[in-house]
């Protein structure tokens, strides 16, 4: 018997970095997944967004684990398309009732640079973004009358503010907010809603120069070994960063039975970031 055995989990964000790997994760402990993603280009990120071939690349990874999978090529900020992706699964593999909102993105701008499509493009992707997801697994949830869990990805800076991060925060201090009251809304339906403040993951949303820069102003193209010792300092761990898998631990955790009455809560998997 698997952790997640019978569970369908939405999972956001899944074409790579921390989506794949809570796909990955939860599949292996016996749940079904529909995969979503946007698979195309957000405009004034730092780095390249997810495409069709990575989502596939997913798909290829849980299935030859043994695991069940479906995906959709969706944007998160279209509710209409995640209530498509949830029929998906419901079709495919009976109802969903877990849902993962994971799916975010991430840039380092001080805030009187911050436009204002760069400020409407963060929050619509990470805050409307979670709001979607969990409307579309929710709704059916207390239509079927189903218990269920959801699982929201904050970030420490969430927890605390940090520079450069004014539009990102906000969204990450909101996604808690949503989380807290659809805790006390959905409660009654024993539907749980909990969040995950990961510090800094091994992906490529966060692994880049501007990161580097961010460290390092004066030096010309910085490194991840240059901006290493500073990442280390705000953590109590002897650690830089964490790996996708160590969030998916708490993402499984949270939506297997063992955390049955596990709800409004904000667990940090951040080597002790947030109490540094």
């Amino acid at each position: 018997m698997g952790r997640v055995d019978g569970k369908v989990a939405l999972v956001t964000g899944a074409a790579r970095g921390q989506g794949r790997s809570h796909a990955l994760r939860l599949a292996s402990e016996g749940a079904a997944v529909v995969a979503v993603d946007v698979c195309r280009p957000i405009g004034g990120l730092p780095y390249e967004t997810s495409t069709p071939d990575d989502l596939k690349e997913t798909a290829r990874l849980v299935e030859a684990a043994g695991g069940r999978i479906v995906t959709r090529e969706a944007d998160v900020r279209d509710y209409d398309a995640l209530v498509d992706a949830v029929a998906a699964g419901e079709e495919a593999f009976g109802a969903v009732d877990v849902g993962v909102m994971n799916a975010g993105i991430f840039a380092m701008t001080p805030a009187l640079e911050i436009t204002d499509d760069g400020w409407r493009t963060m929050l619509e992707v990470n805050l409307m973004g979670a709001w979607h997801g969990a409307k579309a697994v929710a709704s059916r949830l207390v239509a079927a009358g189903r218990p269920g869990s959801l699982i929201f990805t904050s970030s420490t800076t969430g927890l605390q503010a940090a520079g450069l991060t004014a539009h990102y925060g906000a969204s990450k201090h909101g996604v808690i907010g949503l989380a807290r009251t659809l805790a006390i809304e959905l409660g009654p339906a024993s539907i749980r809603c909990n969040v995950i403040a990961p510090t800094g993951v091994n992906t490529t949303m966060i692994m880049h120069d501007t990161l580097y820069r961010a460290f390092n102003p004066d030096m010309e193209n910085p490194t991840f070994e240059d901006a290493r010792p500073l990442l280390m300092q705000h953590h109590m761990l002897p650690i830089a960063h964490i790996e996708p898998q160590d969030v998916s631990q708490a993402v499984l955790w949270l939506a297997s039975d063992e955390s049955r009455f596990v709800t409004a809560a904000v667990i940090p998997v951040d080597g002790g970031f947030t109490q540094v």
